[in-house]
């Protein structure tokens, strides 16, 4: 395990240098000027003279790659640079935020993950039956709607109609501190839509794993041997119809982010997204390349995840063949 571990972190260094260098490419490419943004509606009556002036102080009159150079040696030591459009340093945009978009993702996670193998072995435990029908037509129906129009369909269903839920933000208007109770009344929308989105895949192949395991011949033997169906669908069929799910966990996290991405933008909820949305317009190179840093690094531990969790839980798979 620990050798796979290592080997995991030293493939990741390179990827990380080519994600980096690529952000700070095609941000160079952008038809966005950073200066404009920059300056607002400043440089609307700015002479041209003053807009080079402040292209040299922001540093984007250089070649990009001498600009992705210094941010990189400059994160290596710990300094992720200041974001031109924020006007802070990024390490404090991400911190303000990341804890937010982490706690969205953590609860819609669990929740897909949840719910996805209860209705996966519903389905699988009567195949071809009404509720198996039903469950199988629901998930390939939600894995085909767009994340950002079940937002919006559940901002006007339970706010709007029926006022059971707040439309969106951390806390209530008039509330200046920020409570549990608010922040989990809040989450419930944005977290529960992350999970809507997610859940097809869960459900889909927990059916299916489930469904293969029932057929086996251990899954036979134990019935033979008199045990109950409980046992047999619990004890048997679910451990081994659960390990194709262990693989859906590390391919699941790029769509995860993507999600939470919108997810928060219609929600207003104070995550990465409005950073990430903000830095792309205004070309925020340091800002840019540090988030795209951390959404890669999340995508590479959800994949490592994945295949420790796979060679820990399947006797044959050795970590030695990963």
């Amino acid at each position: 395990m620990a050798r796979l571990v290592a080997r995991r972190l030293l493939l990741a260094v390179p990827v990380l240098l080519v994600v980096t260098f690529g952000v700070f490419a095609i941000a160079a490419a952008s038809p966005f000027d950073p200066v404009k943004a920059y300056a607002g509606s400043a440089a609307l009556g700015a002479d041209a003279q003053t807009l080079a002036r402040l292209r040299e102080n922001l540093g984007v009159d250089r070649p990009f790659a001498e600009r992705w150079w210094e941010w990189l040696t400059s994160a290596l030591g710990g300094d992720l640079g200041r974001s031109s459009v924020l006007r802070q340093p990024v390490a404090e945009v991400i911190g303000e935020r990341l804890l937010w978009s982490s706690l969205l993702c953590a609860a819609a996670f669990v929740v897909a993950v949840t719910t996805g193998t209860v209705l996966g072995v519903l389905a699988a435990r009567r195949p071809g039956s009404m509720l198996d029908r039903t469950v199988t037509s629901l998930a390939y129906a939600l894995e085909a709607a767009p994340v950002f129009w079940i937002a919006l369909l559940a901002v006007w269903l339970f706010a709007l109609q029926w006022g059971v839920l707040p439309a969106g933000g951390l806390t209530d208007t008039a509330s200046e501190v920020v409570t549990a109770d608010q922040v989990v009344r809040h989450l419930v929308l944005p977290a529960g839509v992350l999970a809507v989105s997610q859940l097809p895949w869960f459900t889909l192949y927990v059916r299916q794993g489930v469904g293969d395991a029932l057929v086996e011949d251990p899954v036979r033997g134990a019935r033979a041997r008199g045990l109950s169906e409980r046992t047999v669908l619990l004890g048997h069929a679910l451990r081994s119809g659960l390990l194709p799910v262990l693989t859906l966990v590390g391919s699941r996290v790029p769509e995860l982010i993507t999600g939470a991405l919108l997810v928060e933008t219609v929600f207003s909820w104070p995550g990465i997204a409005a950073a990430t949305v903000e830095a792309a317009t205004s070309v925020d190179f340091p800002l840019l390349a540090a988030l795209a840093t951390l959404a890669t690094a999340a995508v590479l531990a959800g994949n490592l995840l994945a295949d420790l969790l796979y060679g820990l839980f399947d006797p044959r798979v050795g970590f030695s063949d990963m």
